[in-house]
């Protein structure tokens, strides 16, 4: 295994569910309930510095146990590493914590996973549908989404004249 994988094995042995390195590509799966705690532990740690978050998303495993699994790519810039870091999600608890404390960028990454995919991302700022429409239907890049489906017609809106009502940062909710 690589260097970042064995620290990681050795510092959370029992909440990495599997890890592998291959051709310098290092990535570990953690459990959920443990992976606030080792996403700090990757940027705060002065061995790991993980100090950019280059990525997250998710991937539907229609079928399998646990069906999601959300997936961040880190870089440390310092020391030019890179790691993939999985958290498989069950469906019928489907969320994870959000890592917009510790990277400002997961911010809207989180919004997409949460608007195509349904993943919740606890104590995130502002989570709501970012690409769909607020009406919108179901998720859409579940593999279970009916591609055919029609969504509810809703009224033409100006953006000009009727401005959707601004969440986040510092307005009134």
């Amino acid at each position: 295994m690589g260097a970042i994988v064995d620290t990681l094995r050795a510092r959370f042995a029992e909440a990495i569910v599997d890890s592998h390195d291959r051709l310098g590509d290092e990535t570990v799966v953690v459990a959920r309930d443990r992976a606030l705690e080792l996403f700090r532990f990757l940027r705060d740690d002065p061995a790991m510095a993980f100090d950019f978050l280059i990525d997250l998303t998710a991937v539907d495993y229609l079928g399998k146990t646990p069906r999601f699994e959300v997936v961040t790519h880190l870089f440390s810039l310092a020391k030019r590493q890179r790691l993939r870091v999985k958290v498989p999600i069950e469906e019928k608890d489907c969320r994870m914590p959000s890592l917009s404390s510790i990277w400002k960028g997961a911010d809207w990454l989180e919004r997409e996973a949460y608007d195509m995919f349904g993943i919740r991302f606890d104590g995130h700022p502002d989570l709501r549908r970012i690409l769909m429409y607020p009406e919108f239907e179901g998720y859409p890049l579940r593999k279970d989404y009916p591609h055919n489906r029609r969504q509810p017609l809703i009224p033409e809106r100006d953006p000009i004249e009727n401005p959707w009502p601004p969440r986040g940062f510092g307005a009134a909710r």
